[in-house]
């Protein structure tokens, strides 16, 4: 019998699960065994698994799972160093040379577990098979929008906390939000960028929308100054353009605000060079100049504003894959285990 044990989630401002108990009911009638650990923060409530038909485990108790649960996360583990024996599902950040990914691997090796990453777990074609992009572009607009109201309080953006859904987070950002800022979204056709601009557009900005045609020149790019929010929605890779070179700061601009969705100010291909550390709740926006001012936003877990909504959505993409694990070898999870192997 497959048997999928969902995990707590430990790290601080993460309420999202990759299960609903709909799904779980689904995978239970397969002849799955589902083990739910109870959380005090999950943005769905521990009895709605009961009800569906899992068992109900405590938190944190993943470590002593059988041998042959594979235990399914969304974000990291708790970096105690300790080997990793299970099958691990989670996004493991380890496959672009990160200093904590090679330190995951290690407890992999050192246990004898197995990581299938959410991030390599995609199709024939290569293509993600469940992504977060939308939510982190709609969420990532949200806060740069704070940001920019921030601004014009004479203030920085303060902590951020989660919303109970995308109305609650509208009705808050129209209270907020004065003044029409134009925005720029750079890969406005993937699922980050179209997002980004569809906060922006039910907010009734102006959103110039790019995407590979208007960025294949190169640069420079003196549109991206002229705008003044601008959104950065495609991942750091070899060749790719640089949107905000370092002498940004010294030119004239109406740019405020970088909202860098994608997030990878460490890497040598960063399209974003006037800032090197990310963001995060506590301390949304770093101030990079003064005069004017610029902040950028750069979180990692952009999609937990708005927990419900991106859990939904992402558990209704995953469960095809997941109604799989009986056939771990094969399709999705049989790539993923490869390209563990690999690295």
């Amino acid at each position: 019998m497959t048997h999928l044990w969902v995990r707590h989630e430990q790290r601080p401002h993460e309420e999202r699960v990759g299960l609903t108990p709909e799904g779980a009911a689904r995978l239970i009638a397969k002849g799955f065994r589902i083990t739910v650990e109870e959380s005090p923060t999950r943005c769905i409530l521990t009895a709605a698994y009961a009800n569906a038909g899992a068992e109900i485990a405590p938190a944190e108790s993943w470590p002593d799972a059988p041998a042959d649960a594979i235990v399914f996360g969304l974000k990291e583990l708790p970096e105690d160093g300790t080997p990793l024996r299970h099958r691990h599902i989670l996004f493991g950040h380890a496959y672009k040379g990160q200093p904590a990914g090679q330190v995951l691997l290690a407890r992999f090796r050192a246990g004898g577990g197995v990581l299938y990453d959410l991030e390599s777990l995609v199709d024939e074609t290569g293509r993600r098979v469940a992504a977060f992009g939308y939510w982190a572009g709609y969420a990532g607009a949200a806060v740069a929008l704070k940001c920019w109201a921030a601004q014009g309080r004479g203030t920085i953006c303060g902590p951020l906390a989660p919303y109970a859904g995308r109305d609650a987070l509208l009705a808050d950002l129209r209270a907020e939000v004065t003044g029409d800022p134009r925005a720029l979204v750079i890969g406005a056709k993937g699922r980050v960028g179209t997002g980004a601009a569809d906060l922006c557009e039910a907010m009734g900005l102006s959103v110039t929308r790019w995407d590979i045609e208007e960025t294949a020149s190169g640069g420079p790019f003196p549109e991206v100054l002229a705008h003044e929010l601008f959104f950065n929605c495609i991942l750091a890779r070899p060749g790719a353009p640089v949107f905000v070179p370092e002498s940004a700061l010294l030119k004239t601009r109406a740019l405020r605000v970088i909202g860098d969705i994608a997030c990878d100010p460490t890497s040598d291909f960063s399209p974003i060079k006037v800032y090197d550390r990310v963001t995060d709740w506590t301390a949304p926006a770093l101030r990079v100049a003064t005069d004017p001012v610029l902040d950028v936003t750069a979180i990692d877990n952009l999609p937990s504003l708005l927990p419900v909504e991106s859990s939904q959505d992402y558990a209704a993409q995953l469960l095809p894959s997941l109604m799989a694990l009986d056939a771990l070898d094969a399709g999705v999870w049989g790539r993923a285990k490869a390209e563990f192997d690999r690295h």
